[in-house]
């Protein structure tokens, strides 16, 4: 049932009003004077509203401007009804933005046909737009030849979420229904054990893809994810991302060549961890970081050491023994939580 608010100081109008558009099976929603009017407008946001134009509290030539320059009302198709018939009241009602004007007394048949009329162009307006939506969603779709095609489609159509240093973006065990896309910043993925101590999976910089779960199963995220410092993300509904998949065979080949090399990178990193000395192990942590935030010897790493020796999977105390030997060696300098690289090449021989 469509929703009429009926704004009319008038008693005997108002309720006369009310009855033949309840009969006609409208839902309506009444108002006394034009400030209620509005907050009416504003709290049920109504389908269509008819308004009289002399009235107390607020007149209905500053109802609609009110309602006009709000985002969530300006669309309501609005009709003025009044007793004045000068065809400059009406030009003004019409100059503010008013969709019809009935002059008082209407009869049944002309508030009907003003009512319909306006909700029939509303109806088709609509169905245009989400036409024209669709057909334009589905051409920007079908042109997705690439995997940056695919990055720049999260970015142009795609809203930006921002997250602070350790605010958390997904939890393991929730229903994966997005996969993210990194726009800037830098995420960190990681498991828990028993004791709650972090083991990190995987960081993501700028331009990276996570969180892609099981298309095909309902699989919940299998680790937590969380920014490590001020972060933008989007995020596509993983069915949409199905559908894109599924229409773009040259896409998803080199997506999955994209997730292959993230598993070889994954494996590479198990096999140091397991295998390399506590400094080599914490020297290739320092550079996997770099490499992630695209910094250079001389720039400052922001990071936990906490963090670092999760990724480097060795005790925190061990790390930051570790890197005080680097600093004594001339190989980084500190700066309180930062890190900065002095030599490069040295870092990358440490044995």
């Amino acid at each position: 049932m469509k929703k009429i608010l009926f704004i009319e100081d008038d008693f005997f109008v108002r309720e006369n009003t009310v009855e033949l558009l309840e009969l006609a099976n409208y839902t309506v929603i009444t108002a006394s004077n034009g400030k209620i009017g509005v907050a009416e407008a504003k709290k049920h946001l109504p389908d269509i509203i008819i308004c009289d134009i002399m009235m107390p509290e607020l007149n209905g030539y500053g109802v609609l401007q009110i309602l006009s320059n709000d985002e969530a009302t300006k669309h309501i198709p609005f009709i003025f009804i009044s007793a004045k018939t000068s065809h400059e009241d009406i030009r003004k009602g019409m100059n503010l933005g008013a969709d019809d004007y009935l002059t008082k007394p209407f009869d049944e048949s002309e508030l009907f046909s003003a009512i319909e009329s306006r909700l029939a162009k509303v109806a088709i307006l609509e169905e245009t737009t989400i036409k024209k939506n669709s057909n334009t969603q589905t051409t920007i779709i079908d042109e997705l030849k690439t995997l940056d095609h695919l990055k720049n489609y999260f970015i142009d159509t795609l809203e930006e979420n921002s997250y602070n240093p350790g605010e958390i973006i997904y939890h393991e065990g929730a229903n994966s229904n997005f996969v993210y896309l990194v726009y800037s910043g830098v995420v960190k993925t990681y498991k828990s054990d028993t004791q709650g101590k972090e083991l990190i999976t995987a960081l993501h910089k700028e331009d990276d893809f996570f969180g892609i779960a099981s298309f095909t199963h309902n699989i919940p995220y299998q680790e937590t994810a969380s920014a490590i410092e001020n972060t933008k993300i989007l995020r596509l509904a993983k069915n949409e991302l199905k559908n894109i998949l599924l229409n773009n065979h040259e896409v998803t080949l080199q997506l999955i060549d994209h997730l292959s090399d993230s598993v070889a990178e994954i494996k590479e990193n198990l096999i140091e961890m397991a295998y390399s000395s506590v400094r080599k192990k914490t020297a290739n942590t320092i550079l996997q970081f770099t490499k992630k935030i695209s910094a250079r010897q001389g720039d400052s790493i922001h990071i936990s050491r906490s963090d670092l020796a999760s990724i480097a999977g060795i005790a925190t105390e061990t790390f930051i023994r570790t890197i005080s030997d680097f600093k004594k060696e001339g190989i980084i300098d500190l700066e309180g939580r930062n890190i900065k690289i002095l030599n490069m090449d040295k870092l990358k021989k440490v044995n």
